[in-house]
């Protein structure tokens, strides 16, 4: 049996607590809460998580305290910050106290565990593999070569990155705002269809002369990358 996710949300608004708390349980995720800092570090600090999903704000001891102390002690559990301060300066403070992901409030719940499940298969751990596959489709980080059924697939530096983040998390829902944010660097949204052009060109290149596709739009949510043959 498959050990589940188990997450902590520390957050002080106990309706929006129990809220999501409800949401991660119906998406098959174990979670505590703690709501305030001082509780949440203790919690965090004395058990194994996942993903610790904070609040910003907090009573006690802020969020980013929590965070920087977490790292101080070498926790590095993987952690993803909710905030109502949601301009870039914000974002980048966020993300230099330690935080791996920051979503701004309000926020659709579908991206907040979207990000979640990405944070939780990192676990805190540097990423080993350095060749993606899905089906036939193999990228090398190494060499930064693409082949499909053995056919060298030449492409462009983003659209190398592009395909690269799309298939380190293959069969999962990757968002607009994922992408700009790890592919493109950006945290905002710059209001241009760059995405859409880009996964446009790259989809042509890894499906043009081949019978399976493999790049999907998720109307709504995003982009995937999956072999449905592997699941069949």
């Amino acid at each position: 049996m498959v050990a589940r996710m188990k997450i902590l949300i520390i957050e002080d608004d106990l309706e929006a607590a129990a809220y999501l708390a409800k949401a991660f349980r119906e998406a098959g995720i174990v979670s505590d809460h703690a709501s305030d800092g001082e509780s949440g570090l203790f919690m965090a600090s004395e058990n194994n998580y996942d993903v610790l999903v904070v609040d910003r704000m907090l009573p006690r001891r802020d969020g980013l305290s929590v965070i920087t102390e977490l790292r101080r002690k070498g926790i590095h559990t993987p952690v993803l910050i909710l905030s109502a301060l949601g301009q870039v300066d914000d974002r980048v403070t966020g993300l230099r106290a330690g935080g791996d992901d920051y979503l701004p409030k309000p926020y659709a719940f579908n991206e907040l565990l979207a990000r979640v499940e990405v944070l939780g298969r990192r676990k805190g751990t540097p990423d080993q593999d350095m060749v993606y596959r899905v089906g036939d489709l193999e990228l090398d980080r190494l060499s930064h070569s693409v082949r499909r059924q053995g056919k060298e697939i030449p492409l462009q530096p983003r659209e190398f990155r592009l395909l690269e983040y799309l298939m380190k998390n293959a069969g999962q829902v990757v968002t607009r705002t994922m992408l700009l944010e790890n592919v493109w660097d950006y945290h905002f949204d710059p209001q241009t269809n760059v995405i859409d052009v880009h996964v446009s060109r790259l989809r042509s290149k890894i499906e043009k002369d081949f019978d399976v596709p493999l790049l999907r739009t998720v109307r709504g949510a995003g982009y995937m990358i999956k072999d449905d043959r592997a699941s069949a």
